[in-house]
């Protein structure tokens, strides 16, 4: 009788060997004795045959139905089920009985289809795997048995390859339709699906199953174009960028499995660039128009918008990328000082002008409502002469025509605030400001180009009166003392938000014509009458 000793079973056999199935198994022939008469491991490979098809003698017909992958039975075959009373001359004695040692190795049917078990799924799968469609993924690839014949994880790259249009094995191309980008999935794939009765001539032997297990990373198509999901649109959006536009945003920046690439968060600077002008990549020049300030929103660049086959840096070849971004702020360079009232007594006569003296409280932020500065948090005002180069020249604008007590917004592009520098440590560069302005206090100042002026009729011998000691030269302690006299009794009046030694000094220094620290009457008169040709303070 056939016998048949099963010494090993895998704990898991979701098959076992029907008539009619193909199979690859390793054997050891042997008489009773021990002696072995054949082996396929000393030949280097399996031996590969259907079952139940007369193909094989009939006691190996019988003794492989119902093996599992990776069982071992051991097989005693009489006579009758193997060579019989003929034996094989020079090889099996007749009347032998042949003990096998079987090991099954791979195991399919004609009949039989790609196998896919999926053991991991996202939640969310906005988009699977169509024919066309060029994917990226890791895999192992391993026989039915187990054993591995090719990875990319070791090569630590990804397989990149068009789905549906044969750069694959039909298999392969089967079985990576309807996947989403994360998802984990067994692929078992029959030889006439894979390599065939020729292999691949390499690791992979002929009539081989194939099983891949395979994760996809990436998925695009080479029509996609950018796709863009909006996460958070302020309620108030007065503008929307446009090609030319200068923006700032943060953003992080990951490939579709969710791997970052890079963030402009890690390196605590914004991103700052023109629009539509081609100084990022395509896709990104496309998904920043028409963001509003404050906005966030996720674009989704295919690789042909983004670094094409060889990819940069982290971000491997024929990778699609993921912005998520926050636009900070954008203005153009053609933008000027924006002003918005919001408040203006019904009083208002006094328009401040250049040369006035003003006092005023203010809140500086940036367009996303970062705080900067307040003279509030300070308890004191900001004071300057409006027009004299003591703020930003959007700021001299923006105070302009403003009377007491008036509130107003003015909006500064960089190009006339801090520039693209901006200020270490406080403004960042080409930042828009935003100045919430409150006026409290408008000293008129001195027509353009006075430090100095009479209230009244000027003496016709202002010389001598200056001249104290009448020694006929005037020190700069007399001169100062003089003007110091007529401010004080409203003779006359200072430029106002000036020192008032410095506006002195540079009064008597435009008088010492010769340098020595000394004004003679002379060069007093010549510069009285210069004065009254050139507009001088005196």
């Amino acid at each position: 009788e056939l016998g048949v000793e099963r010494r090993f079973v895998p704990e898991s056999c979701p098959r076992a060997v029907r008539p009619g199935d193909f199979v690859r198994y390793h054997y050891l022939g042997a008489f009773p004795d021990g002696t072995r008469f054949d082996s396929s491991y000393d030949r280097g490979s399996t031996f590969n045959v259907f079952v139940g098809k007369g193909q094989l003698i009939a006691g190996m017909d019988q003794a492989l139905v119902g093996m599992c992958v990776n069982e071992r039975r051991y097989v005693k075959i009489p006579p009758k089920l193997a060579y019989g009373s003929e034996g094989v001359p020079g090889v099996i004695p007749p009347n032998a009985v042949l003990h096998f040692d079987v090991l099954l190795i791979d195991l399919w049917n004609s009949e039989d289809e790609v196998q896919i078990q999926t053991y991991f799924k996202p939640e969310k799968c906005p988009r699977t795997v169509e024919v066309s469609d060029f994917v990226r993924y890791h895999y192992n690839g391993t026989f039915l048995d187990g054993t591995l014949f090719d990875s990319s994880h070791n090569r630590m790259r990804t397989y990149d390859t068009y789905v549906g249009i044969g750069w694959l094995i039909p298999g392969m191309d089967q079985g990576l339709l309807g996947m989403c980008v994360g998802e984990k999935r067994i692929i078992t794939i029959p030889p006439f699906l894979a390599y065939g009765e020729d292999g691949d001539g390499k690791e992979i032997p002929g009539q081989a199953s194939l099983v891949f297990d395979v994760v996809l990373l990436d998925l695009h198509n080479p029509k996609d174009g950018i796709a863009i999901e909006n996460q958070l649109v302020p309620e108030s959006c007065e503008r929307r960028s446009q090609t030319g536009d200068f923006l700032r945003y943060h953003y992080n920046g990951t490939l579709l499995d969710g791997t970052l690439f890079d963030s402009s968060y890690s390196r605590n600077r914004t991103y700052d660039t023109y629009v539509g002008k081609g100084y990022v990549i395509a896709g990104m020049d496309e998904g920043l128009l028409g963001v509003c300030t404050g906005e966030k929103r996720r674009i989704i660049i295919p690789p042909h918008l983004g670094y094409g086959e060889e990819g940069r840096g982290k971000i491997p070849g024929s990778a699609v990328l993921v912005f998520d971004i926050h636009v900070v702020d954008f203005h153009n360079p053609s933008d000027s000082v924006s002003i918005t009232v919001h408040y203006k007594p019904s009083n208002c006569t006094v328009l401040s002008k250049k040369g006035d003296y003003l006092k005023y409280h203010y809140n500086a932020s940036l367009l996303d409502g970062t705080l900067l500065d307040s003279t509030h948090s300070l308890g004191k005002t900001y004071n300057i002469v409006l027009g004299s180069g003591q703020v930003v020249l959007g700021m001299d604008m923006g105070l302009q025509d403003m009377c007491v007590g008036e509130r107003r917004t003015v909006v500064i592009p960089p190009h006339l605030g801090y520039g693209e520098d901006g200020v270490e440590g406080e403004v960042p560069g080409s930042a828009v400001l935003v100045f919430d302005i409150e006026l409290l206090e408008l000293v008129s100042g001195l027509p353009e180009g006075y430090m100095f002026v009479w209230n009244g009729e000027v003496s016709p011998n202002l010389f001598e009166e200056i001249d104290q000691n009448h020694d006929g030269e005037v020190l700069l302690e007399e001169f100062s003392e003089y003007i110091q006299t007529q401010v004080e009794t409203g003779k006359g009046k200072l430029a106002p938000g000036f020192d008032f030694e410095k506006i002195v000094k540079n009064m008597f220094t435009n008088q010492d014509r010769d340098g020595n620290g000394k004004v003679t009457a002379e060069e007093f008169k010549l510069k009285d009458q210069e004065a009254k040709e050139e507009h001088d303070e005196l």
